[in-house]
């Protein structure tokens, strides 16, 4: 089977890293064997479920995390036993699957687990002859185990007591140690079969297929007598009839060292190598047995494979990114600190918008995007570069974006104008929400800062947007334990963004970068749309220096 591969783009998605990966996987899925699947690392904005709706796409489930879980390692998924079965038919399936160990169930709850040491354990210790009454061994599993087949009596009851007994001897002998109840093992002589049967024993066991007269059944059913036909000799019988003790009398009961299918592997590491055993159990979150997974299966378990799509800054990636493999990097923004143990198809182009990229992929890979795609790649590049507004925004951009349009049978401007209407109705956002809505987080030295955005086509909008968010910034702050926080309210109609600041000096390092007035009561930027080109480089800048 294919190993899957995640195609994921940044925390807060927005429209390109969410279209991006959806585009980029189906691309993949088109060009090779594996499976790719789209997925978004948080939750998807207005602005994206709008487009997502519109050509009527359902939006990739979330992925959490790409840290190693026990459900990502190699499980062995392997046939459980009933804890009624006997010792012999356990064994067999043993020799069959070529293992060790067998799950016993009840349903799907794992009750027990016999091993090869239970099953030889079970010839040492048996040194009575009544540790099959003791197990309470059904006569139709005794019958199972000698081959056989039950002549007479209820296959599905219980040797319950009495001892076994071997009457190969004359019938005075035999009726001086054989009792009621026992299971006594007989040849072909009638007499001893006979005799037997007066003795009122519970099962008699009757080797070589030899023949059981028709009166002596008759009195075998009058007693309620199981008689069992074998073709095994009386030795042979004798050697395995203990193997029909059921598995439940030699099981080990537990408590098991277990793992549960979500839980990491970073985590249950000092415990398995704490433990001596070969093989642990793995249970589902309700409970359910789902496999055995062994040392060796464990020390062999592979990474989660991803591709990252609209980001290589590891404050933006997705949860555990360190322990995951990371393939491929599709991005257009500056490099920063992902870093990988092998080398990786790494793409990097000064265009607006990964969409743009991986359109062009398609292109070099002589495939036409469908009408489905094609618009979800357009929307993209709508919105990374505010419909070719942004400083961002190059001519190929334009150009693709234009070809797409056209793929997807779209108006870009009146595509543009819902998108940003969707994206600004932030009425039932919460102003922590309106923050951190589209918000990127970069790191300098030791300084970490965020920049969130938020875009408009109206002045009136954004004033109240300005004034839910400023009283709670610091909160922010705070509580996403940065040094200083940006939001940019911009106007898309007249080129502008008033950016709010919280963090101590961040409004004069702000200031100082877009050479400002000092005094300047409110952080006007005229011209600048672009917290990729415009804002984060001039910070950037100015922490380094």
């Amino acid at each position: 089977m294919s190993k899957v591969i995640y195609v994921v783009g940044h925390k807060n998605p927005d429209t390109d890293s969410i279209c991006s990966a959806i585009a980029y996987a189906n691309l993949k899925n088109l060009i090779s064997d594996n499976e790719y699947l789209p997925k978004k690392a948080g939750h998807i904005n207005d602005e994206t479920a709008y487009v997502l709706n519109k050509f009527k796409v359902k939006a990739p489930s979330t992925l959490a995390n790409v840290r190693l879980q026990v459900k990502d390692i190699d499980i062995h998924d392997i046939t459980g036993v009933s804890p009624r079965v006997s010792i012999r038919e356990a064994w067999q399936q043993m020799k069959q699957e070529n293992v060790k160990a067998l799950p016993v169930l009840e349903g799907e709850e794992l009750v027990g687990i016999i091993s090869t040491g239970d099953i030889a354990r079970s010839y040492m210790d048996v040194y009575e002859n009544s540790s099959l009454a003791d197990a309470g061994t059904q006569y139709k599993t005794i019958a199972q185990t000698l081959d056989g087949e039950v002549l007479t009596g209820n296959p599905h009851g219980k040797f319950m007591a009495g001892k076994v007994a071997i009457g190969t001897s004359d019938t005075e002998r035999i009726a001086e140690f054989v009792e009621k109840d026992d299971l006594v093992i007989v040849g072909n002589r009638e007499d001893a079969q006979r005799c037997a049967v007066e003795e009122d024993v519970s099962c008699m066991v009757v080797c070589g297929n030899a023949q059981v007269s028709e009166e002596v059944r008759a009195l075998a059913e009058e007693k309620c007598i199981v008689i069992i036909r074998t073709a095994f000799d009386s030795f042979n019988a004798v050697r395995l009839i203990n193997q029909s003790i059921p598995v439940k009398q030699f099981m080990s009961k537990g408590p098991f060292v277990s793992f549960r299918m979500n839980e990491y592997v970073d985590d249950i590491k000092e415990v398995m190598a704490s433990k001596k055993f070969r093989d642990f159990p793995i249970l589902d979150k309700s409970g359910r047995f789902k496999g055995f997974i062994s040392r060796r299966r464990f020390m062999n378990s592979r990474k989660k494979k991803v591709i990252l799509v609209d980001h290589n800054e590891k404050s933006q990636a997705i949860e555990g990114i360190g322990e995951a493999e990371i393939l491929e990097i599709i991005d257009h923004h500056r490099l920063a600190s992902i870093e990988t143990m092998n080398p990786v198809y790494f793409r990097n182009q000064p265009v607006g918008c990964t969409a743009t990229i991986v359109s062009q992929m398609y292109d070099e890979h002589g495939i036409v995007p469908d009408q489905t795609t094609a618009g979800l790649l357009c929307a993209a590049i709508i919105s990374d570069t505010l419909l070719f507004r942004s400083p961002t925004c190059t001519p190929v951009d334009e150009l693709t974006a234009k070809r797409l349009a056209g793929l997807a049978g779209i108006d870009m401007a009146e595509m543009a104008k819902a998108m940003f209407k969707a994206g600004s109705a932030l009425n039932d956002k919460s102003p922590e929400e309106i923050v951190t809505l589209d918000f990127k987080q970069f790191t300098v030295d030791k300084t970490t800062f965020g920049i969130g955005q938020c875009s408009s086509m109206s002045s009136e909008e954004l004033a109240d947007i300005r004034q839910k968010v400023e009283p709670i910034m610091e909160k922010v702050l705070e509580k996403k334990k940065l040094s200083l926080l940006y939001l940019m309210l911009t106007n898309i109609v007249e080129e502008t963004s008033l950016v709010i600041c919280a963090g101590k000096g961040a409004k004069e390092l702000l200031i100082a970068s877009f050479e400002l007035a000092e005094d300047a009561e409110d952080v006007i930027l005229k011209g600048v749309v672009s917290r990729k080109k415009q804002v984060t480089p001039a910070v950037i800048e100015a922490l380094q220096q």
